[in-house]
């Protein structure tokens, strides 16, 4: 690892800190969730942002230019945790921020000021390829010969994918091992992770189960964790919010709106703003929404309903133990698997961002979210329900008039349509529950002759 990179405890209270290659997912002083830290001062982070946009220009195979490619190591001076030639890439965050004028008009805002961060187009299919990339750098560099996540399915394809290009230093592939629940993972999802040769536990109970099972295996029987809940997953995550500002010509937008379900993106995200506002690369900041589903909304019901802060570390952890005591029954029930989350890892290291970026938290149903899902794909950005919610949050405060048309806003789709076929054709098919989406768009039965193809396409 490089020198002046270490762990610190979230919260200012305890602060206490650790090597960067102590494996941890919790600071043992207090229980409160890890970040990795920086010496800046030896960082050697460019002053000049033509820096970085002279790497994305870059092409080739050489070692070099795959660093430069990579959506992730194009910034390694900001995610500084080891040398180039332990870096782990296989391609990711290859992304581009797309300008969506058409969706723009169909939800009332002015043109050239909505933007799709669509994380698609990763490797795996989603956003989580960003995050691997750093953690697999970590257990390449600790030689962890097996690694772990519990998953709703993006995760695990990840890993799974990683994994199976990653070697150890005796030459081996890492072993993956994902925890799944009975029947809480999309099947486009679950393929990934069988193809690429995870060891697949179904365990019975929901994603919640899944993570405190595969925490406790981890410490147990020695498995390196690759949940958010692993600090250095988050670092990879934070390129996202440079390839947005890359985008923009490294102009901050006045919003992000991101869905929320283990809470490690807005979390991440929070992160690198807070580090290149310290940099001094940024002279403003934007502002952070995160969405719920209604039916997984843990985030909205504490921060909105109950008014849990962050309150610059001073936390009311006391209040969020009796939330979850009160819900101890509640099991996360919504079409949007990916979000799909009761209790989510990282709610406090999302509560610093929310503080930092002034932000809200808004839930939608389902019904939202896949009418903002087919809307994605009515402009050609084919995205998985999760993403849904991105557009679903953006409509809601619009209508609040929080965020004004004039706005300049980033929605981040996370993962590819393909991840979820089956609510796709299930919303246009059979439309949602029963009832006709706002984009329903269900197959035509034609006789087998051409006058009826005619009719059918409106020529007669």
């Amino acid at each position: 690892m490089k020198p002046g990179t270490f762990q610190q405890c979230v919260l200012p209270r305890c602060g206490a800190t650790f090597g960067a290659d102590e494996v941890l997912t919790r600071c043992p002083a207090c229980g409160g969730l890890l970040d990795v830290k920086y010496d800046w001062s030896a960082a050697a982070v460019p002053r000049s942002l033509s820096v970085w946009d002279g790497r994305r220009a870059s092409s080739g195979t050489s070692r070099q230019a795959l660093l430069d490619q990579s959506g992730v190591w194009r910034f390694r001076e900001l995610i500084p945790i080891a040398d180039d030639a332990h870096l782990v890439t296989i391609g990711e965050g290859r992304t581009t921020l797309q300008q969506a004028d058409l969706l723009a008009k169909a939800v009332g805002m002015q043109s050239g000021n909505l933007f799709l961060q669509y994380e698609g187009f990763n490797p795996s299919g989603s956003f989580k390829d960003n995050g691997m990339a750093a953690a697999f750098t970590v257990a390449r560099y600790l030689d962890r010969p097996r690694v772990a996540c519990a998953s709703t399915g993006n995760t695990s394809a990840a890993l799974a994918l990683f994994a199976s290009q990653t070697r150890t230093r005796g030459g081996n592939s890492m072993q993956s091992i994902v925890f799944i629940g009975d029947a809480k993972i999309a099947f486009g999802k679950l393929s990934q992770a069988l193809d690429y040769g995870a060891r697949t536990l179904q365990i019975a109970g929901d994603f919640d189960d899944c993570m405190r099972l595969v925490q406790q295996s981890a410490e147990s029987l020695g498995l390196y964790l690759m949940n958010s809940v692993n600090p250095f997953r988050l670092e990879g995550q934070k390129a996202i919010m440079f390839r947005v500002l890359e985008g923009l010509a490294w102009q901050v937008p006045d919003w992000i709106i991101v869905p929320g379900g283990n809470l490690g993106n807005c979390s991440a995200f929070g992160k690198a703003f807070m580090e290149l506002h310290e940099l001094g690369l940024i002279d403003r900041l934007p502002r952070l929404a995160v969405i719920n589903a209604a039916g997984a909304n843990t985030l909205y019901e504490l921060y909105e309903k109950q008014g849990v802060r962050f309150a610059s570390g001073d936390v009311e952890l006391d209040k969020i133990d009796t939330f979850y005591q009160d819900r101890k029954d509640y099991a996360a029930q919504t079409v949007a698997s990916a979000i799909e989350i009761g209790r989510p890892v990282n709610l406090v290291k999302a509560l610093r961002s929310l503080e930092f970026l002034s932000g809200v938290v808004r839930e939608v149903d389902d019904e939202a979210i896949l009418d903002g899902k087919a809307a994605v794909g009515r402009m050609g950005y084919g995205c998985e329900p999760a993403s849904g919610a991105s557009l679903a949050g953006l409509s809601v405060l619009l209508r609040e008039q929080v965020i004004s048309p004039s706005d300049r806003v980033v929605c981040i789709l996370t993962g590819h349509q393909l991840k979820d076929p089956n609510a796709t054709v299930d919303y246009h098919v059979a439309g949602d529950g029963g009832n006709d989406g706002e984009l329903t768009n269900r197959p035509v039965r034609v006789e087998a002759d051409l006058d009826a193809i005619e009719r059918a396409i409106g020529l007669s």
